[in-house]
């Protein structure tokens, strides 16, 4: 069986969970610690979703560079958003600013990259990759 997977959804998707966690996090703060849950501020979860985002950024948005239709905007507009995904670590007053700015932009990169992978046929069942 031979199962394809979009990395420009699992990016779009891991960016939105990114952004609903942030999004919910100040609202379910009282009552994680009654499950002993402890995300709130634990630099390993917020450096490892980063990391995570950056894999699947960079995997998904090289392979559609290299293989299918050689545009950097994608790139691009990914370093943009990510470099804004790691200045809301540092800048903690500006942190929903900036992420709001990350997510769009990591967002829009894959948006951009699928398209461009669409538009030169790569999703094409009959594309050798």
């Amino acid at each position: 069986m031979n199962i394809k997977l979009n990395w420009d959804g699992v990016g779009i998707a891991t960016s939105i969970l990114c952004a609903i966690h942030c999004g919910l996090l100040p609202l379910v703060i009282p009552i994680l610690p009654l499950f002993g849950v402890n995300i709130v501020h634990n630099l390993f979860f917020e450096w490892g979703m980063i990391l995570l985002a950056f894999i699947v950024g960079i995997y998904s948005l090289v392979h559609g560079y290299i293989k299918h239709h050689h545009s950097l905007k994608a790139i691009y507009i990914f370093i943009i958003g990510f470099l804004f995904l790691v200045l809301k670590q540092f800048f903690f007053d500006f942190q929903y600013w900036l992420l709001s700015i990350a997510v769009l932009c990591i967002i829009s990169a894959h948006f951009i990259n699928y398209r461009y992978c669409v538009r030169s046929k790569c999703n094409s069942p009959h594309h050798k990759h």
